[in-house]
Parts: C-alpha cells; sequence; structure tokens
C-alpha cells in the first residue's frame, strides 16, 4: 500500500513538473512573439508618423501657395497701374504749360551750354589770330557838300494852318454874300438852295480863315441848323475841289443819321442816290469806318470834309490828322435832350 502510494504521489510530481515545464515553455513562446511585435512597432512607427505629419501640413502648405500666387497677381496689377499713369502724367506734362516750359528750359540750357562751348573755342582761334591793323584814311563825305550847299539856300518858309484857304478868300466871301441873300429854291445840285444868317457866316468866317478848316465850332442848337450850315461849307468845297472831296457825316444813331440825309438833300437839292459809298455824301455811325473811308480817299489823292454830330461827345484822335474837319460842340441843355435825360 505504501509502495502504491508513493507510486502515485512519484506520478503527480512528475506530472506536475511536465504542467511546470509546459507553462514555462509557454510563456516564453507567448513572450517572443509579442517581443517581435514590439520591435516591429518601434521600427515602422517613425515612417507614419512622417506620412502622418506630411498629410496634416500639405493643405497649409498649398493655402499659402495660393495666397503668394495671389498676392503676386496683384502686386503685378498694381505695377501695370502705376505704369500706365507714370504714361498719362508724363503725356499731361509735355502738353501742359509746365511741361513745356520744363522742356523748352532743358533745351535752353543745352544751347547756352553749346553757345558757351563755341565761344570759348571761338576766342581761343582769335587769340591765335594775328591781327593788322589797317591804316585809316579818312575821305570827305558827300553829305558834307550837301550841306554846304543847303546852307546857301533859302529856308522854306511853312505856311500857317489859318493860311490854307487864304488863297481862295475872295471865292469864299463871295459865296458868303450869296448865302445872306435871298433862298434860291431852284438852283442847281450841291448849291446851297437856303439863305444864311450873319452869326452862320461869322462862324463859317472864323472856321475858314482863322481854323483853316479844321475844328470845333459851337452847335446853332438843332440838328436842322447845324446842317443848314454843313450845307453851305459843301457848296463852297465844291466850288474849289469839284468832285474832288467827299463829305462823311458821323452820328451814333440812325434816326440823326436821318436827320442829317434829310437836311443836307432838302438845302443842296440832292437825291437818294448822293448819299452812299460812292456818292458825295457818307453817313457813318461809328468813327472807324469813317477814318478807313478817310484814309481811302487820301490814297487815291482825294479829299474828305469830315463833319461830326453836336450829340457826339468825344472826338476820335485819328480824325484830327485830317486836313479838313467840323465838330458841332452841343451845349449840355441840347446833349442831354439828345439823350432824353430831360
Amino acid at each position: 500500500m505504501e509502495s502504491e502510494e508513493n507510486l502515485s504521489r512519484e506520478k503527480q510530481n512528475f506530472e506536475q513538473n511536465i504542467s511546470v515545464e509546459n507553462s514555462s515553455s509557454l510563456k516564453t513562446t507567448d513572450q517572443k512573439p509579442l517581443e517581435k511585435k514590439t520591435k516591429s512597432q518601434s521600427v515602422i512607427s517613425p515612417e507614419n508618423n512622417q506620412k502622418i505629419s506630411n498629410a496634416q501640413s500639405q493643405p497649409f502648405i498649398d493655402l499659402a501657395l495660393k495666397d503668394l500666387q495671389l498676392s503676386r497677381e496683384q502686386l503685378e496689377k498694381e505695377l501695370e497701374e502705376l505704369s500706365k499713369k507714370k504714361e498719362q502724367i508724363d503725356t499731361e506734362l509735355k502738353s501742359s504749360f509746365t511741361g513745356q516750359s520744363d522742356a523748352i528750359a532743358r533745351k535752353v540750357k543745352g544751347f547756352q551750354e553749346y553757345l558757351t562751348g563755341a565761344l570759348q573755342d571761338l576766342a581761343q582761334s582769335a587769340e591765335q589770330l594775328e591781327l593788322v591793323v589797317p591804316p585809316v584814311i579818312v575821305k570827305p563825305s558827300p553829305l558834307d557838300e550837301n550841306t554846304k550847299t543847303e546852307t546857301s539856300k533859302e529856308p522854306e518858309v511853312i505856311p500857317a494852318v489859318s493860311d490854307t484857304f487864304k488863297p481862295d478868300e475872295s471865292l469864299i466871301r463871295r459865296c458868303f454874300s450869296q448865302f445872306l441873300e435871298q433862298p434860291d429854291f431852284y438852283a442847281e445840285p450841291w448849291k446851297l438852295r437856303r439863305s444864311l444868317e450873319s452869326i452862320d457866316i461869322e462862324m463859317l468866317e472864323d472856321w475858314f480863315f482863322s481854323m483853316g478848316g479844321r475844328g470845333a465850332q459851337p452847335s446853332r442848337g438843332s440838328r436842322p441848323k447845324n446842317a443848314l450850315v454843313a450845307a453851305g461849307i459843301i457848296a463852297i468845297l465844291g466850288e474849289l475841289y469839284g468832285e474832288q472831296f467827299q463829305t462823311l457825316v458821323l452820328a451814333s444813331q440812325p434816326e440823326r443819321l436821318g436827320e442829317w440825309r434829310r437836311c443836307l438833300q432838302d438845302s443842296l437839292g440832292l437825291n437818294r442816290e448822293d448819299f452812299g459809298p460812292n456818292s458825295g455824301i457818307v453817313l457813318f455811325e461809328r468813327s472807324d469806318g469813317l477814318i478807313e473811308r478817310a484814309d481811302r480817299l487820301e490814297e487815291r489823292g482825294e479829299l474828305p470834309l469830315i463833319i461830326i454830330d453836336a450829340a457826339e461827345i468825344n472826338v476820335e484822335i485819328p480824325i484830327l490828322q485830317f486836313p479838313i474837319w467840323l465838330a458841332f460842340a452841343g451845349s449840355p441843355n441840347e446833349i442831354y435832350e439828345e439823350d432824353g435825360l430831360i
């Protein structure tokens, strides 16, 4: 019995030892693949981490590149706009006064530099020349001989302005006496058909013989009376110069010129055809046309007779250069009545 028990105990111990060995072997086998796994995991994990990081950072890189591309395109557009603005400013400067003045100043400065260089070269070349002073020969001038002959002549006598009509004084005074007689309503055209008063004759004497046919006389108080005196002057000048003179009447309004035309037509027996640019009497509203017409008459060798209405306050200076003119000086009351102030 004891032997059997010992056998059973040994068997149990043997089995336990086997079980323990098996368990240990199993543990060792189990640990080895785990270690392999951990080693393999330890080797593969850095590559995976790099791929994961690259995959995560790629969108950010693409976004940054896109922003850079957009900013580059924007900068290129701004550069194009700035270049266009620069071209526009350059054209405006060239077309504007400041740009042109700047360009002219530059050209002038360049020309000045060129001149200074040329003058320096000229001065240097002049210094190198050998100048020879020619002998001075004094000859008598022909002007000296003319002065000697002129001193022997008698000095010319310039007649006074008042003596303009002295040679024709007898004919003019005879016309004055005719004007004081009864009017001749059937006289020839350009002859005075009305009679004048003694005060009118005194005015004509002063104008012809004291003023030489150039000057102002006081108005007779109305336009018809002034036109009658002017008609007497026209009749006398017609006796002296024939058709070689023309009467130019200046009045600033058409109504006044119409009144002058009617009075002269009645006093001298004229028609409408006698009033025009190519006739004996020309009417003017402005002084510049009258002056131009008088200049043309003098160029053709004819004589202009200028008559200025009493309503004209001022007499243009160019009118004073002509040889024969008469201006009627109106009184203040007469001027006010003409302007409608009374």
